[in-house]
């Protein structure tokens, strides 16, 4: 790379500049609060961790997203977090055991071997709950009714949130021995919602028509409430799991209803997006002024096994920096005020006092290019006799 292109930074990785630096760690702080008052305890992973802790139980969607590396103390293989949720799983299991149901928050940049989610980025500033040790469907709607407000509280309006279930999928691929190869595959084709391509892959496994018929009914079985008396029926001699799956989601809309009213609800028993850790209910909620997915959860009752302590899960994440450019809520820009370079008793004290007060004040330096124009200050500190008073610049 030429020394004219040092600066610039890899394809799908962002950095944030002033003003949105601010608004992003305003709307952090927020966000936070709003965790803190539902019960949900901060917890702050490392950003790296041993490879085999990391992916553990995840699947090799999350595998390939991660970045590895060789720890030069151990000689070890660690990896770069791609999702920050199987480390909360870790912690839940490991470092703060319990056997009552536990609620944990977090926030911190995560990094993509490619772009995925969050709007392509590859370095998203992830934000999410997660809700251990229950297994009931009323954890679900918790996390779900905790999304919306943590969405209306970043100010984004005209919410849609639609709801799946991995377990229709699971149920049918496992009553039919689909083995986890060919259910990778069929997955692929019904998230890319490509009928054709889903009978070719069930034809070339050998799946009976019962089974095909049941796979493809999922491709057509998406829209407004009335889906779930279609599904039930299109799926009424399905495995038992499946009858199960369906009526989750109805006792979810049933629950949202009086958690969430004026939710906007969406079904769609074919869009399993997610990373395939995922085993019940799925959700992802969307808005008109973007143009895929803002917020991504569901249910993942598997990774607790592989750290030795089998923990229900449930949760959600998102991306800080995609909310703060979707919040309709005024940015609240305080006035820079200039002050003079010098170290005077009155001049020091003016400025604390401007500062304790909420201003925002800088201070020029002896020799220094540029007025307080330049430094985008509206106000400056004007000795008046002995005092000091604001001038308009």
């Amino acid at each position: 790379m030429g020394a004219r292109n040092r600066w610039l930074l890899p394809d799908g990785v962002d950095e944030v500049l002033p003003p949105r630096a601010r608004q992003v760690e305003a709307l952090r702080r927020r966000l936070l609060d709003v965790f803190e008052r539902w019960g949900y305890d901060l917890v702050v992973p490392p950003v790296i961790e041993y490879l085999d802790s990391l992916l553990s139980g995840i699947g090799e969607d999350l595998d390939l997203q991660t970045f590895k590396l060789i720890d030069q103390v151990t000689g070890r293989m660690m990896g770069v977090r791609a999702d920050i949720t199987p480390q909360v799983a870790r912690i839940d299991a490991h470092r703060l055991p319990a056997d009552h149901p536990q609620r944990f928050c977090y926030i911190g940049p995560v990094l993509h071997t490619l772009p995925d989610k969050f709007a392509g980025s590859r370095n998203p500033l992830q934000i999410g709950a997660e809700l251990y040790g229950h297994t009931g469907i009323e954890s679900d709607a918790e996390v779900i009714a905790l999304l919306l407000e943590i969405l209306g509280s970043a100010g984004i309006g005209d919410v849609t949130l639609e709801l799946g279930h991995m377990g229709l999928f699971h149920a049918i691929c496992e009553h039919a021995r689909i083995d986890a190869e060919i259910e990778s595959r069929i997955l692929e084709v019904l998230l890319l919602k490509d009928a054709s391509g889903l009978e070719g892959v069930l034809e070339q496994a050998g799946v009976d028509d019962a089974v095909r018929g049941h796979l493809g009914v999922l491709l057509e079985l998406n829209g407004d409430l009335d889906v779930l008396a279609r599904a039930r029926h299109a799926l009424a001699v399905a495995p038992a799991a499946v009858g199960r799956a369906l009526d989750d989601v109805e006792r979810l809309i049933e629950l949202l209803a009086a958690l969430a009213p004026r939710a906007q609800v969406h079904l769609d028993f074919a869009e399993l997006r997610g990373y395939r850790y995922h085993t019940g209910v799925m959700f992802a909620a969307y808005t008109p002024a973007a143009g895929r997915a803002i917020a991504w959860g569901g249910r993942y009752d598997n990774i607790g096994q592989s750290f030795g302590r089998a923990r229900s899960a449930t949760g959600f994440s998102t991306d800080l920096n995609v909310l703060a450019e979707l919040s309709a809520t005024p940015q609240v820009e305080l006035g820079r005020i200039f002050a003079p370079a010098g170290t005077s008793p009155d001049l020091l004290a003016a400025m604390r006092d401007l500062r304790a007060a909420g201003y925002r004040v800088v201070q020029g330096l002896p020799g220094q290019q540029g007025d307080a124009a330049a430094m985008g200050c509206a106000q400056c500190l004007s000795d008046a006799g002995g005092s000091w008073q604001l001038e308009d610049v």
